[in-house]
């Protein structure tokens, strides 16, 4: 998840649909949750990596007490392993790639080939070592590149930032958390009122192995939200990179979709990081996914392909589907 807000601007038509899209979610959730005299249960479903435990975080954020104390000190200890992981993989892209490091920053670079990624403090030497490497031109074209190799989003956040992060008060802030990736195992809930209905928002891991626990939370779901990153569609999969994590996210769809659990279950698909997405489509162009796909590097046909694409595959008489494009680490827009 990138850490910049989404800088799309609705024409005033879009805003007035997707109102009226929340509005009629919000009125069948209530309609349902009054007849059944149960709680709203809403399972947030999609791949790895999609945004789905950011939007969870959100809403800690904006319906419970948000982060406590406990948290801070979790997110601490990952944020500062993953600098030194994060760069150790720019650096190997770097050599890879032969995108060449200055003669001093080499050097610096051989050392870190014998840190450990979990047994290295992140000292304010390392880190100072670290802030010099990002400044190399190597690092920025090597991150500009990251859909070659595997490299979390936030990673120009974090490492734009380092000197702050390896401070020894350091404290981790709301944004920090919401841009730190930790990978959900198992079923994670929240529960919270909403108006006067309870809610239950269920995140289930999205990677491979996570995905077959899925199928025990289909049935009592009041509301599926299906959340996809748009971003990736020029990106391979952690588990294996001969996939496209676009053309994963559609597969897995299609047999979420058709799932007899699923087949009359409201659904809300996010389209989301579509600040990155917005970035990233006038670069590389759809079709090199897609080669259908014959909107070129137009953002807004982009976006239309990929809504007509996943709301074809969901559509089936029986269920109401609407589409967002979201920024999950953009409190406001969530």
């Amino acid at each position: 998840m990138g850490p910049k807000n989404s800088k799309s601007k609705k024409s005033k038509k879009d805003e007035e649909d997707e109102q009226e899209q929340n509005q009629t979610i919000e009125e069948q959730l209530k309609m349902e949750s009054e007849a059944s005299y149960k709680e709203v249960k809403v399972l947030v479903l999609g791949t790895g990596e999609s945004g789905k435990t950011t939007f969870l975080k959100q809403l800690r954020i904006l319906h419970k007490e948000g982060f406590v104390e406990q948290d801070h000190e979790q997110y601490k200890v990952t944020i500062k392993q993953n600098a030194i992981i994060h760069t150790k993989a720019l650096i190997s892209a770097c050599i890879t790639n032969d995108w060449d490091l200055s003669e001093g920053n080499m050097k610096i670079a051989k050392k870190f080939s014998k840190y450990g990624t979990t047994d290295t403090d992140l000292t304010s030497e390392v880190a100072s070592e670290i802030s010099t490497l990002w400044d190399d031109q190597a690092f920025k074209t090597a991150y500009h590149n990251r859909h070659l190799f595997q490299l979390p989003d936030s990673t120009d956040y974090f490492l734009g930032d380092i000197l702050r992060i390896s401070k020894e008060d350091y404290i981790p802030t709301e944004r920090d958390m919401l841009n730190c990736r930790i990978p959900t195992t198992g079923v994670n809930e929240l529960s919270f009122k909403f108006g006067e209905i309870p809610w239950t928002v269920i995140d289930v891991g999205g990677q491979r192995s996570e995905r077959r626990k899925w199928i025990h939370q289909f049935e009592d779901a009041t509301l599926i939200i299906y959340v996809v990153a748009a971003s990736e569609f020029n990106q391979k999969l952690y588990e294996d990179e001969s996939i496209n994590r676009m053309v994963e996210s559609l597969t897995l769809f299609r047999k979420t979709a058709n799932n007899e659990y699923f087949k009359k279950k409201n659904c809300v698909i996010f389209l989301n990081k579509i600040d990155l997405f917005e970035e990233k489509i006038k670069k590389y162009d759809l079709s090199e996914t897609f080669p259908e796909y014959k909107g070129g590097k137009d953002v807004e046909e982009a976006k239309k392909f990929l809504k007509k694409k996943f709301t074809k595959i969901g559509q089936n008489g029986e269920r109401n589907i609407f589409v967002h494009e979201t920024c999950a680490t953009d409190t406001k827009n969530v």
